[in-house]
């Protein structure tokens, strides 16, 4: 079962997530930082410090948002950086923050479906993706196209959200996706579903050995699932 924005609308997947991302974007770094506590920001540092040794010159970001990966990016020193997102509401934000950090002659933020990407094959020595995967309309072709743009001998690194386990962090976990988050994240944003939304996407999504699966089929080899902070997220690290 696909898991909807607007359960109420007819639109498809892919533009109700465009829609409910161009509803939050006034909000979206304020409440990410804030609902995490700010532990997304070191989710995001350790997940670049993976691509250290491989030092690629040419990223992709997938699902790039306002920006936040692709900035943290620049830590590898790349010659560039591409950002690819079907929210122009998140891309406005996100073009603002590279402009007044003075690097948009590195960063360059486009409007595109990541899952039907513009780019020739073999064009960047690492594609990055961070909380996006999740909200394809079709999960294997948006990986298998990543695989495409990447130069054989790349990386792809993926950080999505998972589900932890062990008591009592299950509990407390499940607790606040579900109650408090959805509260305040109505409430800051205005937008009544995209909060709940998030609950529902991450309980729907094929994390661990099963994410690793559909990975391997879209042409990634020698797979890697790295847990982080008792299982709330998980960097998936894939290799052409």
């Amino acid at each position: 079962m696909t898991v909807l924005p607007y359960k109420e609308q007819d639109a498809s997947k892919k533009e109700q997530v465009a829609q409910m991302f161009d509803n939050v974007s006034h909000k979206y770094d304020f409440l990410n930082h804030l609902l995490s506590g700010g532990i997304d920001i070191l989710w995001r540092k350790k997940a670049i410090k993976l691509l250290k040794k491989a030092q690629p010159k040419t990223i992709l970001d997938i699902a790039t948002g306002t920006g936040d990966f692709a900035i943290e990016a620049l830590a590898l020193k790349p010659d560039k950086i591409v950002g690819v997102d079907i929210s122009e509401g998140m891309l406005s934000f996100g073009r603002e923050k590279i402009k007044k950090l003075g690097m948009d002659s590195v960063i360059t933020l486009e409007k595109g479906d990541s899952e039907r990407l513009h780019f020739e094959d073999n064009t960047f020595d690492a594609v990055i993706v961070s909380f996006g995967v999740r909200n394809f309309e079709n999960l294997e072709k948006g990986l298998t196209d990543m695989c495409r743009v990447m130069k054989t001998g790349g990386t792809c690194i993926v950080l999505e959200f998972s589900k932890p386990q062990g008591f009592p962090m299950k509990q407390l976990y499940n607790f606040y996706f579900k109650n408090i988050l959805p509260t305040v994240g109505k409430i800051v944003s205005k937008d009544t579903s995209a909060y709940t939304y998030l609950y529902d996407s991450v309980q729907a999504f094929p994390e661990g050995s099963d994410f690793i699966k559909i990975f391997q089929r879209a042409g990634f080899n020698n797979t890697q699932c790295l847990p982080l902070t008792f299982g709330i997220s998980t960097i998936y690290i894939g290799r052409k």
